[in-house]
C-alpha cells in the first residue's frame, strides 16, 4: 500500500506536541490485547490494546512483539495526540525502528493505527491506562468480537461511559461507586471469550 504523507496525514512523522520520549530501562510488561480471529469481515477495528501508561516509547515495543509476528513487521504507527502527552518520532522496538505519526482532526483520539511490511492496515481501540479491570474486559471483548457491531474506538468508550455514567478527562471510564448498580446489577466483571486472541488480561 503506497501513501504520499505530510503534515496532518496519519502517516505523517513531524514531530508530535512535545519532544521525542526516551525508552525506559528494564523489560516492557506483557502487553494487554485482544485481536479479532478469523479471516471474515473485519468492521471498523481489529482489536482493543490496554497500555499500562500514555508513555509510547515504554508501552510500544511489548505491543509490537505480539503483533509482528501476526501481522508482519509493524513499521508504522499514527495517534490523535489528545492522550498522548509525549509523541516520539520513532520509537525502536525488538531490532528495528516504529515511526510514529500524529494528527488532531482526522483520527478518533481512541485509536492505534497500524501499517506493516505486508499489505495491509490495522486499528485498535486504545482503552485508557486507568480503566478499571471490568470495564477494560468488556470493551477488549467487544472490539474484537468479529460478530459484534461496527462501532469506531470513541463509539466503544462512548457506550462503556453511558453504562457506567461517567468518563474522565483523559478518557478513562469511571466505575460507579462500590456496591452502585450498574445497569441494574452490580458489576461482576466479564471474562473476555477465548475464541479471540488475548495477551496480557
Amino acid at each position: 500500500m503506497s501513501a504520499t504523507t505530510g503534515p496532518g496525514h496519519p502517516l505523517d512523522t513531524s514531530p508530535g506536541p512535545g519532544p521525542d520520549a526516551q525508552v525506559p530501562q528494564g523489560e516492557p510488561q506483557a502487553a494487554r490485547v485482544a485481536l479479532k480471529g478469523g479471516d471474515g469481515a473485519r468492521g471498523l477495528l481489529d482489536g482493543a490494546w490496554w497500555p499500562y501508561s500514555r508513555d509510547l516509547a515504554a508501552e510500544l515495543p511489548a505491543l509490537i512483539a505480539v503483533l509482528d509476528p501476526l501481522w508482519g513487521r509493524v513499521t508504522r504507527i499514527a495517534v490523535n495526540p489528545l492522550y498522548w502527552p509525549v509523541v516520539p518520532r520513532k520509537v525502536p522496538v525488538h531490532g528495528h525502528v516504529v515511526k510514529v505519526g500524529w494528527f488532531k482532526a482526522e483520527q478518533d483520539p481512541h485509536k492505534l493505527l497500524l501499517l506493516s511490511n505486508a499489505p495491509g492496515r490495522w486499528d485498535l481501540l486504545v482503552i485508557p491506562p486507568g480503566t478499571p479491570a471490568d470495564s477494560a474486559a468488556r470493551l477488549m471483548a467487544a472490539a474484537s468480537d468479529p460478530a459484534g457491531p461496527a462501532l469506531t474506538a470513541g463509539a466503544h468508550m462512548a457506550r462503556e461511559a453511558d453504562r457506567l455514567g461517567a468518563a474522565t478527562g483523559d478518557g478513562t471510564v469511571t466505575p460507579p461507586t462500590p456496591g452502585e448498580a450498574v445497569g441494574g446489577a452490580p458489576s461482576t466483571g466479564v471474562a473476555v471469550p477465548d475464541r479471540r486472541l488475548i495477551m496480557g488480561m
